[in-house]
């Protein structure tokens, strides 16, 4: 299932305003590292479906989004629990390092 993309403003609602635990992967479509990242996170979002949300931001199309957080490079991985940032990873990441980040998010 493709990730939903966020624009400034639905970033905004779904991060800060209803503050539910989620990660947003801030990505480009000609990225290498990110076309085997991004498949990644869709297998992963059904298992967490309704606990913790999965979001997508192409950094080409919403360039201020991807400078307002002073991101270089991608992928980038951001974690928000109750609209407080809680971490990130970067770069190619595997499975088990994103259940764990998610699980950790998730306690907070």
């Amino acid at each position: 299932m493709p990730l939903q993309q966020l624009d400034a403003i639905t970033f905004d609602e779904i991060v800060y305003d209803k503050g539910k635990p989620c990660l947003v992967i801030f990505s480009r479509k000609t990225c290498h590292v990110c076309k085997q990242v991004v498949p990644l996170l869709e297998e992963l979002q059904p298992k967490y479906e309704g606990v913790f949300g999965f979001y997508y931001v192409d950094i080409e199309e919403n360039a201020g989004l991807f400078q307002r957080f002073s991101l270089k490079g991608v992928p980038q991985i951001l974690y928000f629990n109750e609209g407080e940032f809680q971490g990130k990873q970067a770069g190619l990441v595997d499975e088990e390092k994103v259940e764990e980040k998610i699980a950790a998010v998730q306690e907070v």
